[in-house]
């Protein structure tokens, strides 16, 4: 009897060591979950610590700004840029399909006129070309594994990414050399002018039904939608330019990695409303408008084109006799 009743005494003696190295274990792991708290705060307010590394932000272990811009990057920008791509891509075809191309009228005429110079067919390409590999890589970096990796695997993603990254470096040059030379060169025939009011009115004759059909608004050299598209490019250009070269320079450039992170959300936001206007423009100058294309081709366009298109450009050179037909 007697030992009855001691046994759960020295049951509880027996455990006494153990449950007091739980408590001891608790405690252990509370205290070293609370300093855990108070470094990582103390890391995303900025504390420096030390590091065999020689790099310029040695000291600093994270960069906090980058849970608040990142999340932006992935969730926004990268659906953002997709969809400006394939998006607008989708909307054309369906209006073509519903609507028509824009046809000559009166049919090609046969006699081309002067338009554009060889130099500024080069540096319409010069600019033309790396633009759009820059949006193919651009999105392949940016939203391939929304788009491409779900799809084609991780390897395959990779590999595409791997390939992207030095296409888009390389040809960030060219494409800044464009965009200088033709916002500077081409600005004087990009002017707005009050006819410009009436195209965006009509929609610039390219609807074929309703009140909108065989409208043919006034137009200069450049009519409102190339002048749109125009300043555009300029000013989104200037800003795709500038975060390119401190994100492809740093080293030179030395930003702050703050500046580094906005530089890439900018560069981001910028390239989703450069691609956007690229498919207008791409889808207007080769399909919308009968005989377009043939004036970054050849630099001549046909003289029904111009008086179609650009009758208020026609007929100043008629009239001062810059009127060049092409031999």
């Amino acid at each position: 009897m007697f030992y009855k009743m001691l046994k759960p005494l020295l049951l509880m003696v027996a455990l006494l060591p153990g449950l007091a190295l739980a408590s001891d274990a608790g405690m252990v792991a509370a205290q070293a979950g609370n300093e855990a708290e108070v470094v990582w705060q103390a890391i995303q307010q900025g504390a420096e610590g030390r590091t065999v590394s020689d790099s310029e932000f040695h000291a600093q272990l994270i960069n906090p700004q980058d849970e608040r811009l990142l999340p932006l990057r992935s969730n926004i920008l990268a659906p953002g840029l997709a969809l400006a791509l394939f998006g607008m891509i989708a909307v054309f075809a369906a209006f073509i399909a519903v609507n028509g191309i824009s046809k000559l009228h009166h049919g090609f005429s046969g006699k081309m006129v002067y338009r554009w110079s060889k130099a500024d067919v080069a540096i319409h390409w010069l600019g033309a070309i790396p633009c759009l590999l820059l949006i193919l890589t651009g999105l392949t970096l940016l939203a391939g594994r929304l788009i491409i990796e779900p799809y084609l695997g991780q390897q395959t993603f990779a590999s595409m990414a791997a390939f992207a990254k030095p296409v888009h470096d390389y040809m960030a040059i060219p494409f800044m050399l464009g965009w200088l030379l033709m916002t500077v060169k081409w600005a004087k025939n990009q002017i707005p002018a009050k006819y410009d009011i009436a195209w965006f009115m009509v929609v610039g004759g390219y609807i074929n039904f309703g009140p909108f059909k065989g409208k043919h608004p006034d137009a200069g050299f450049a009519n409102a939608g190339e002048k749109l598209w125009f300043w555009t490019f300029a000013a989104f250009g200037a800003l795709i330019s500038a975060t390119g070269v401190i994100l492809l320079f740093p080293e030179y450039v030395e930003p702050s990695r703050n500046l580094s992170l906005l530089s890439l959300i900018i560069h981001g936001a910028a390239a989703i409303i450069i691609c956007a206007f690229s498919i207008v423009h791409i889808f207007m100058a080769t399909v919308m408008s009968e005989g377009g294309m043939e004036c970054m081709v050849s630099g001549y366009c046909d003289e029904n084109w111009a008086i179609q298109h650009h009758n208020v450009w026609f007929d100043e050179i008629k009239a001062d006799g810059t009127l060049k037909y092409k031999e």
